[in-house]
């Protein structure tokens, strides 16, 4: 399994362009959204979002959700807030966690402590019982909801934990 996206290197701070595509994909739109609302082109949005991943050490093809999430973590964008109540997610607090750090499927699942054969249909339990449309916006509501804190992450990346 590979760790999740934490490290004891410092996050490199955004410069003000780079926050701006980073507050969009924290606002869940995807890089063509960006650039149909930025004016920029879709190659230089790509490369800014390459840019945003190096700044947070993310991996060079992890998924949207888990660069959302370093970015709330890292208090590099603004925290969404809470639109509704945040529902029950005991069971599947862990999954939530596992989407939000790993991109592998099979990371995923080890993560979740979910069997892979059985990972797809946890994840969609879990979306149909957010309301999320997909992984980046219900780590965007959990961020909302606080099930995903900036402090806790924040603090097990400063102490070099793996979560």
């Amino acid at each position: 399994m590979t760790p999740p996206v934490t490290t004891s290197a410092p996050i490199t701070p955004l410069t003000p362009t780079l926050q701006r595509v980073a507050q969009h994909l924290a606002n869940g739109c995807a890089s063509h959204e960006i650039a149909a609302k930025t004016g920029l082109s879709a190659v230089t949005v790509r490369q800014y979002i390459r840019d945003i991943r190096a700044s947070l050490h993310c991996p060079p093809r992890c998924k949207p959700a888990v660069i959302v999430h370093r970015l709330f973590t890292t208090q590099q964008v603004v925290s969404p807030t809470a639109d509704r109540p945040a529902p029950k997610l005991s069971p599947e607090q862990l999954l939530l966690r596992s989407v939000a750090e790993h991109s592998d499927t099979r990371d995923i699942a080890v993560a979740a402590k979910v069997a892979p054969a059985d990972q797809r249909a946890a994840l969609d339990h879990l979306l149909a019982d957010t309301g999320a449309q997909d992984t980046t916006e219900l780590v965007v509501l959990a961020h909302g909801w606080q099930l995903l804190p900036a402090e806790q992450a924040a603090h097990a990346t400063r102490n070099g934990a793996s979560r």
